[in-house]
């Protein structure tokens, strides 16, 4: 297999920002997803270190998502995406250009011909 692709990289960790605001705005705090002492939120580093990593390296014994090849970038995210779907309901689409595409024509924008409010 070949390494994962710079892209392919800036689009996961893209995804761990993406991810996390999905899990924030459901409700789910670090306490509340992993039961540990303390309630935080979830942020991009806390979703790599405490999700994808050992995810990640259970599935491929590599401590590194710089050492990851394509195919392995897929598995890992099948993986944690199939999870938090079944748990917790929350699915985020992988950012790819299509799935960037498809959410800008979701943005509702405003009617030209109603007067401005002011």
């Amino acid at each position: 297999m070949k390494q994962r692709t710079t892209q392919q990289n800036k689009a996961l960790h893209k995804w761990f920002e993406l991810i996390s605001d999905d899990m924030n705005n459901a409700g789910y705090t670090v306490l509340k997803t992993l039961r540990k002492d303390v309630e935080l939120d979830w942020n991009a580093i806390l979703f790599k270190e405490l999700i994808w990593r050992p995810i990640q390296k259970s599935l491929t014994k590599k401590t590194s998502s710089a050492d990851l090849e394509s195919g392995e970038l897929q598995i890992i995210w099948d993986t944690i995406n199939r999870h938090l779907g079944e748990k917790f309901g929350i699915h985020t689409p992988f950012p790819t250009l299509d799935v960037m595409i498809e959410q800008l024509g979701k943005v509702d924008y405003p009617d030209h011909d109603e007067e401005p409010e002011f």
